[in-house]
């Protein structure tokens, strides 16, 4: 489904690319016909805001604060794994594999196809090159390394997760484009054929590769560049395949449809949870960690089944809580629930089918919380960690 591509005009050349373009056309008028857009826009079920009225200059105080500060960022270098050639090549045994590239980018290999989650592969997560948040680590792998995606998959419009250089990069590799209405037009914008984007509204499925891939609820919002309401949809996304399922959630609130969405289409051998980037600033919008893992527990059915893989954070600073606090935290309320939790390293892969074995790597690179770091799983020795980041 497309719309007619605008037209640069002088205006419009001054205009960053990166902000993408408007829906038009026939694209307009389908997500017009959507159930979530009232009024002029898109919208949650529940009224959703995106920050608390008189948060303002609270926040401020808090991101200036200098303990704050250093707190936000790691002490050391990230250790990142490297993929090596038998990595890109050999099937999972199990059939279903998953890597961690930073933030929200995963790469899903699942009964034989590949799917490449919310890329982000640039230097900052921002329309401009020289500002916006830097990103602490790089990238485990180069786009022009990485084996050909069969598909990949975008959860909303955020710059952390729809990165148009990313994009125009695996535009060469063939890959199909699954995305939330109204994401298409940017994509288009940028060059990808429209016969590869596949456009979804909650609860609308596509086929790929033997695959289904089904847009579910999430409780976010879009935005990007000047655009005016809320003309794309945000999702989190279930892929199914012939003997696995996965869960990844984008960026979302705590809300009941992960209970609906577990009965519906799970339970899931993995789910990717966002679990950072939290704030009570904006508790509508994005899930602490012990709401992420109460989601991994509603989408199986409140049975403690499959891996949870924590995603965004750890790559950009983008809240005002420690850097290391997301893994932490979800590390004890996952062992408190009897879930369990996978936390590799970025790039590092792992078959939720035999998740490895806990080690908190992030703990040699962080300042350590007032109290110390907790007494299980124990700590990690800055030895361990800086054999771990010449891998």
């Amino acid at each position: 489904m497309t719309g007619s591509r605008p037209r640069r005009t002088r205006l419009s050349a001054l205009r960053p690319a990166a902000f993408g373009a408007v829906p038009t056309g026939e694209r307009l008028a389908r997500l017009r016909r959507s159930p979530q857009f009232v009024d002029g826009q898109f919208r949650n079920p529940v009224e959703t805001r995106q920050l608390l009225h008189g948060s303002a200059l609270p926040m401020a105080r808090t991101q200036l604060s200098r303990e704050g500060r250093l707190r936000r960022a790691p002490v050391g270098r990230i250790p990142v794994y490297r993929p090596t050639a038998a990595d890109g090549t050999e099937s999972p045994a199990s059939g279903l594999r998953l890597t961690w590239m930073g933030h929200s980018s995963v790469l899903a290999e699942i009964d034989g196809r590949r799917v490449l989650f919310d890329p982000v592969w640039s230097e900052r997560c921002s329309p401009f090159s020289w500002a916006g948040p830097k990103r602490m680590h790089p990238v485990p792998i180069g786009l022009d390394e990485l084996e050909p995606v069969d598909v990949v998959v975008i959860s909303h419009d955020h710059y952390d997760h729809l990165d148009m250089p990313t994009v125009q990069g695996l535009t060469g590799s063939g890959a199909a484009f699954v995305v939330p209405l109204g994401v298409g037009a940017d994509l288009e914008f940028w060059g990808v054929p429209a016969e590869r984007i596949t456009e979804l509204d909650w609860h609308e499925s596509a086929r790929v590769g033997g695959l289904t891939l089904t847009a579910t609820p999430a409780q976010h919002f879009c935005g990007r560049g000047l655009r005016g309401p809320q003309h794309t949809l945000w999702a989190s996304w279930v892929v199914a395949g012939p003997d696995h399922r996965i869960f990844h959630s984008g960026d979302t609130g705590y809300f009941s449809g992960f209970a609906q969405i577990g009965a519906e289409y799970g339970p899931f051998d993995a789910t990717m949870i966002q679990i950072g980037a939290y704030s009570d600033f904006w508790p509508d919008i994005h899930m602490d960690p012990g709401q992420g893992v109460q989601s991994h527990l509603d989408l199986q059915g409140q049975r403690p089944g499959g891996v949870l893989l924590p995603i965004h954070w750890g790559t950009f600073n983008l809240a005002p809580h420690p850097w290391a606090e997301p893994a932490e935290w979800t590390l004890t309320a996952a062992r408190k629930a009897g879930v369990t939790s996978a936390h590799p390293r970025p790039g590092e892969p792992f078959e939720p089918a035999d998740p490895p074995a806990v080690y908190p790597w992030w703990r040699a690179i962080a300042v350590p919380p007032v109290h110390g770091w907790p007494t299980w799983p124990p700590a990690v020795s800055p030895t361990d960690v800086d054999l771990v980041a010449d891998r």
